[in-house]
C-alpha cells in the first residue's frame, strides 16, 4: 500500500525549499505527501499571514502537479497543533495504510521536546529529512528510541503501519521564510524564491508587504 506522508509547518509563506523537499520525499518513498498548515504552533510565535491567506497561498503554489496536496485539518481543528493529535485522527481514517511524518534533521534531533513524542512512533513511521553527508547529534533519550527502528529501503515502510525511521537525504535549498517576509515587507520581489503562481494574483502576498 502507498504509504501517506505528512509534512507540516506554518508555511508562512509556503517557499521553494519547502516544495522542494516535499517532492524529493515523495519520490523517494513512493509516497502521496500532504502539506499540512500548522493552526497554532506550540513551539514559535503565530503566522503573520492569517489561516484562510496561508491556505489561498499554498492552493496557488500546488497547482498544475498532483504528487503534493494540501490538508487543512489543524487549522480546521483550533487550538495548539499537535502532531500526535493529528497522527492519531489520520490513523482512524487511514487504517493500517503506512504513514510517513516527515521532519528535518534539526527538529528531529528537538523531537523529545515535542508534545508526547514517545507516541509517535506508535501511529506513524519518521522520515528524517536530512543533508547529504551531514549527521545531527541525537539526545541520549532520542537514540535509545530509535536505534532499534532505523530501516534504510523505503519498502520496510509497506509492512508495518508505523514505528520505523528512514533517513531521506534530500537537496537542501537555503531559502528561509523569514527572510522572505523582510524582502516583501521592504517592497522587495522575492520572484525565485516562492512559486511562480504566487505573483499571478496581487492579493496572495499582500499579508506581508507594508
Amino acid at each position: 500500500m502507498k504509504p501517506l506522508a505528512i509534512f507540516g509547518g506554518t508555511f508562512d509563506p509556503v517557499h521553494l525549499g519547502h516544495l522542494s523537499v516535499a517532492w524529493e520525499a515523495s519520490e523517494l518513498l513512493d509516497a502521496e505527501v500532504r502539506l499540512m498548515p500548522a493552526g497554532v504552533p506550540p513551539h514559535r510565535v503565530p503566522p503573520l499571514a492569517s489561516a484562510p491567506q496561508r491556505v489561498a497561498i499554498l492552493r496557488a503554489a500546488l497547482q498544475g502537479q498532483s504528487r503534493l496536496t494540501m490538508d487543512t485539518r489543524e487549522l480546521a481543528r483550533g487550538g495548539p497543533s499537535y502532531t500526535i493529535d493529528t497522527l492519531i485522527e489520520l490513523r482512524a481514517e487511514q487504517g493500517e495504510r503506512p504513514l510517513v511524518l516527515l521532519i528535518g534533521a534539526d527538529a528531529f534531533a528537538g523531537l523529545p521536546s515535542w508534545h508526547r513524542w514517545r507516541e509517535l512512533f506508535d501511529v506513524a513511521h519518521i522520515g528524517v529529512l536530512s543533508r547529504p553527508g551531514v549527521d545531527s547529534a541525537l539526545p541520549a533519550e532520542l537514540l535509545a528510541k530509535v536505534s532499534d527502528r532505523r530501516v534504510d529501503d523505503k519498502v520496510a515502510l509497506r509492512g508495518v503501519p508505523a514505528g520505523k525511521v528512514i533517513e531521506l537525504a534530500v537537496t537542501p535549498l537555503e531559502i528561509s521564510a523569514t527572510r522572505i517576509r523582510e524582502l516583501l515587507a521592504a517592497g522587495r520581489d522575492p520572484r525565485y524564491l516562492l512559486p511562480s503562481g504566487l505573483f499571478d494574483d496581487t492579493e496572495l502576498l499582500a499579508p506581508y508587504r507594508r
